[in-house]
């Protein structure tokens, strides 16, 4: 759907971007992650042509992109830009109009996103009047009415409590459910969790992580699993050492012990849970899956998968 081709930005002695390069499937949720400085903004200020790369192209359904492109795209820049002397339903209808909506068209749609948002009362109030969170959702239903095919979001969850935080994440599920293809950029790595597909990381400018996030949270996992059993603790500890499998203590109840044990690969690994299956009764066997936080602070320190 959207197709980043080595795109390349200096500013001065400041290279923003460095030859990035990534892939956006049509339907899905993309992450845009990194630490700040990294360059997520400034890639999306290239992809909604706010500014141009020195170097590389941006691609959209398989062609360059084209200014008139920007009509189907819907963006909600971290700097939010509400004009605070205006009343708020007056102001959300001068932005749909300028997004080509006819009025009415406008205002029936605008109704319906306030009653789903519970701002209702806010349509006659003046936008110093409402919270930050109030004035967000406000810009997240412009950004969203008139139905483009992708939606850009920066830091879309900042300022939200955690209630109104979900609201938005199933907001964003329901639009990629109806065809929307949704990129956002978050410091918010359980949101990443919860409703990416995808995901890259940037750091320092360079695309240094790139793929889907269930794969990523499995290549980053090692292989390690939590082991519960009953039976001889001591036993079983020295029969996985005698094979050389690396296995530390953890935390276990008063009803089992527990082991973590970083399992080898291929045939071998069935060896070594038989070995485990006749010398303890396995109460439960799972694998140890790295949190996107976790792997976010390993791939931006530089520690291998």
């Amino acid at each position: 759907m959207l197709e980043v081709k080595n795109v390349t930005k200096r500013y001065a002695n400041h290279t923003a971007l460095d030859d990035v390069s990534l892939l956006v499937p049509q339907g899905t949720v993309y992450g845009l992650l990194g630490p700040n400085g990294a360059g997520k903004t400034t890639l999306i200020r290239i992809i909604n042509r706010i500014t141009a790369p020195d170097s590389g192209e941006i691609w959209l359904d398989g062609k360059p992109m084209t200014q008139e492109d920007i009509y189907h795209i819907g963006y909600l820049p971290e700097e939010r830009g509400l004009y605070k002397k205006m009343k708020v339903g007056e102001q959300a209808l001068y932005f749909a109009q300028l997004k080509g909506m006819p009025r009415r068209e406008a205002a029936e749609k605008l109704k319906s996103w306030f009653k789903r948002f519970e701002i209702r009362e806010w349509w006659d109030k003046k936008v110093e009047e409402l919270s930050k969170g109030m004035a967000q959702k406000v810009q997240f239903i412009v950004t969203v009415l008139h139905e483009p095919k992708l939606l850009i979001f920066d830091e879309p969850f900042s300022g939200f409590d955690p209630i109104n935080a979900n609201i938005l994440k199933e907001e964003i599920l329901r639009l990629k459910d109806g065809g929307a293809t949704v990129i956002f950029s978050t410091h918010n790595m359980a949101s990443v969790e919860e409703i990416c597909d995808n995901i890259t990381l940037i750091n320092k400018s360079k695309n240094i992580l790139t793929g889907n996030v269930d794969r990523i949270r499995h290549r980053y996992g090692e292989n390690t699993f939590r082991l519960d059993f009953t039976g001889s603790k001591p036993e079983l500890l020295q029969k996985l050492r005698e094979k050389g499998i690396p296995v530390t203590d953890d935390a276990g109840t008063a009803l089992y012990s527990s082991l973590r044990i970083k399992m080898p690969e291929g045939p071998a690994s069935r060896e070594i849970l038989a070995l485990v299956n006749e010398t303890v009764e396995i109460r439960n066997f799972t694998e140890i899956i790295p949190s996107m936080n976790d792997i976010f602070i390993r791939a931006v320190e530089g520690t291998p998968a």
